[in-house]
């Protein structure tokens, strides 16, 4: 930068801190004040989002478990009733057996 844009630069600087002290609104503490509330607020919001959402996540898991818990019952009640079916058939089977068995034994 040359000595005129320099020059140029400072002077530019000097009147935008002096236009912003002019035009400010608030004194340097009431925005440090503001400035405090407004983190105090998003800090709050911050808090409460996680915590809804923290609930929500624990409602997404109870509603899984409570579905997987629902197939797994469902699958045990499947497999006993084949289990049962199975047994039904063996016992069908044995007594098919018996029966042609029975009346193709030789008398005496």
């Amino acid at each position: 930068m040359d000595k005129n844009g320099l020059s140029s630069f400072l002077l530019g600087l000097g009147v935008g801190v002096a236009i912003g002290m002019l035009f400010a609104p608030k004194s340097g503490e009431e925005t440090r004040e503001i400035i405090k509330s407004k983190t105090g607020e998003g800090t709050d919001y911050l808090k409460q989002r996680s915590s809804e959402f923290k609930q929500s996540a624990a409602e997404w898991v109870d509603k899984g478990k409570q579905s997987a818990s629902e197939w797994v019952d469902k699958g045990k009640e499947a497999l006993g009733r084949q289990k049962d079916n199975l047994a039904d058939a063996v016992e069908a089977g044995k007594q098919a057996y018996r029966e042609t068995v029975g009346n193709g034994a030789p008398t005496a």
